[in-house]
């Protein structure tokens, strides 16, 4: 057998707003990641270079473009820092902030920077915190936490290196969430392809549909990389990225899609299996703002018309686990409603005949061709027959999604996966393209956000679990098993998969 790393519960950490002011530069700049893997006998090489095997590829190098999750593997913490980090088992470290200070209220913080650079060589200054944050909530951003930063009243540059942010309304999660805003140079320009981040790395070569390449930036102001560098190589079929892995072209891969090729890297010499957390959730998301899909009565029919058990065992073989709302076990407000909508298909067909819908209806499915998605769809088009429904599936480009259905809402439903932490949040806003409305909803989490403990923040967000779950307000079909696999002379690779967050400074390679 392989070996195994043994799977972890993230304990999702809520500072509280004492703890929070309490933060300092203990950190001391980018810690190495959990080590996972066992690479025997030899010592590691710091200059060998990674490569890297994904199926992830950024969209664009902007986060505040959308850029896919696939941006956040490779850049957030490599590339780019925020003032704070979120770790692998979802702490908040101090990063690029040295120091924090919070008023009574909890509406004011300062923070004091870290004596840092950019790539280009310039200094990183209040300034630039206040451009980068900013940015990220200005119109033209689309990144998925602009929303819960947009509690942001006022962004000041005190001094060259003290920044004073105003908040309209208390924010519990505030310093969290900024763990995911890159802090960017405020000269740097067009940043698609490009950047000037102050990461341990910076971007040396960019092919789009191809490869990221990133070295070890030398005037990095914390601990340097335990390796010289890392390469992403992207595969659009899992099977070449399998391939990849075998034949030695990738030294490890960030996800691995395919469960049936697990037995390939069986070989405890050769291979490590790493299984950590996942936040990943797959689902089925309606466009709640068309018909049928704005009746409530629609959506739980569908949901209980699709056997989600035989659909991840078809799938995952055991792996991973069925959810029934958008909050997986490892988050502080996570409820069991894997029961709220049963697999039944009579009550199934009971509700559609009480939203007129009788003797059925037709619709479309976009999805990206990528994972498992295509084979998803597939199944649930058999099961939505049994009911009397028709399923169009259409398949489409990653671009294309994020133009078609992320960007304009024109579709009808989607399958996705959704690897943000605590994106419980986006059914608080309309506008996201699944377009669910209940003001309950909306007003439980924005009091979750502004309550004074933890313990009022999880109630809050408990009974808004509930109320999703309760309209299915999407069909959550499942949790994703997080794995990776490396080959035996890799170690250090991260073990959870919290919210596509890949720190790559700790992966070492045992010199050959």
């Amino acid at each position: 057998m392989p070996r195994r790393t043994s799977p972890r519960s993230l304990a999702l950490a809520v500072p509280s707003l004492i703890a929070i002011a309490a933060l300092t530069a203990c950190a001391g700049g980018q810690s190495a990641a959990p080590s996972a893997g066992s690479a025997g006998a030899g010592s590691a090489d710091p200059d060998a270079v990674i490569t890297i095997g994904s199926e992830n590829e950024p969209t664009s190098l902007d986060q505040i473009f959308g850029g896919s999750s696939g941006v956040t593997e490779a850049f957030t913490g490599n590339v780019y820092e925020g003032l704070f980090r979120i770790t692998d088992d979802a702490e908040v470290e101090p990063l690029l902030a040295a120091t924090t200070d919070v008023s009574e209220d909890g509406l004011d913080y300062t923070f004091t920077l870290q004596d840092a650079e950019f790539h280009s060589g310039d200094p990183v200054t209040a300034q630039d915190v206040k451009y980068s944050l900013d940015r990220f909530i200005s119109e033209q951003s689309i990144a998925a936490r602009k929303r819960q930063l947009s509690v942001i009243e006022s962004v000041t540059a005190v001094d060259d290196s003290t920044v004073a942010v105003r908040l309209k309304s208390p924010s519990i999660s505030f310093t969290y969430n900024l763990g995911y805003v890159w802090i960017v140079n405020d000269t740097a320009g067009d940043l698609t392809a490009a950047e000037d981040g102050s990461g341990p790395y910076t971007l040396t070569d960019y092919r789009k549909g191809d490869s990221i390449s990133l070295e070890p930036f030398d005037g990095y102001w914390g601990d340097a990389p335990a390796n010289g560098g890392v390469v992403y190589q992207y595969y659009a079929d899992p099977t070449a990225l399998d391939n990849a892995l075998l034949t030695g072209a990738v030294d490890l891969v960030t996800g691995q899609s395919t469960p049936d090729a697990l037995p390939q890297f069986s070989d405890e010499n050769s291979f490590t299996i790493i299984e950590g957390t996942s936040t990943t959730k797959n689902l089925l998301a309606f466009n709640d703002r068309v018909a049928p899909f704005d009746n409530v009565s629609v959506r739980k029919a569908i949901y209980s018309a699709i056997d989600r058990e035989k659909l991840l065992d078809s799938i995952w073989d055991g792996r991973g686990e069925l959810v029934g709302s958008m909050v997986p076990p490892s988050e502080p407000w996570y409820i069991d409603l894997v029961d709220e909508n049963p697999y039944d298909p009579e009550l199934a067909e009971s509700l559609l005949a009480e939203a007129g819908y009788a003797d059925g209806f037709s619709f479309t499915i976009d999805t990206p061709d990528s994972g498992v998605q295509s084979t998803v769809a597939e199944f649930l088009k058999s099961e939505l027959a049994k009911v009397g429904i028709t399923v169009d599936i259409r398949i489409i480009t990653d671009d294309e999604w994020y133009q078609k259905v992320y960007t304009e809402h024109d579709f009808q439903a989607t399958l996705q996966t959704h690897v943000n932490d605590r994106d419980i949040n986006f059914y608080a806003n309309p506008d996201f393209y699944w377009g669910y409305d209940n003001a309950d909803v909306q007003t439980w989490l924005a009091e979750a956000e502004a309550a004074a403990s933890t313990d009022e923040q999880t109630e809050l967000v408990k009974k808004a679990n509930q109320k999703i779950a309760e309209d299915a307000a999407s069909a959550w079909l499942y949790l994703e098993p997080q794995l990776r696999i490396s080959t035996a002379e890799i170690t250090g690779v991260p073990q959870n998969g919290l919210n596509s967050l890949f720190y790559v400074s700790g992966i070492e390679k045992v010199a050959s």
